[in-house]
């Protein structure tokens, strides 16, 4: 299964979407990467980093995130991975709450990654401009 990783300023928000994905997709691996170290607002490259490792497989790992900063710290937790590690892990711009519930449920009935992409673009569930 596509693993996920949920990118927040905030440890809640971050963990709150993964409980909600879990409810609905119990077997797909989702870590979240909320606030820093300190467990203050902010994102931390470190646990995004290791957030991605934990749900990494072959099949890929989608990573979703709140605000520009939280993707701008996940594009450089994936540019500090193996090449062949990078080549299966997307960052997609999707509202957050929606796209991790429609990309866990895509996950548990065995969409790959590239399925997975395509199918939240044809649900229009990109962040308006």
């Amino acid at each position: 299964m596509v693993g996920i990783v949920i990118v927040s300023h905030s440890r809640k928000v971050a963990e709150g979407v993964k409980e909600l994905e879990l409810q609905m997709a119990k077997n797909v691996p989702i870590e979240s990467a909320g606030g820093t170290s300190d467990n203050e607002l902010g994102t931390d490259l470190e646990k995004i980093i290791l957030a991605i490792k934990q749900v990494y497989s072959e099949e890929g790992v989608v990573v979703l995130f709140d605000l520009g900063s939280a993707c701008m710290n996940a594009q450089m937790a994936i540019e500090s991975l193996t090449d062949e590690m990078q080549k299966n892990v997307k960052v997609l711009d999707v509202a957050l709450v929606e796209g991790a519930i429609t990309i866990a449920v895509d996950s548990s009935i065995g969409k790959g990654l590239h399925r997975i992409e395509e199918a939240v673009k044809k649900l229009c569930l990109h962040k308006m401009s």
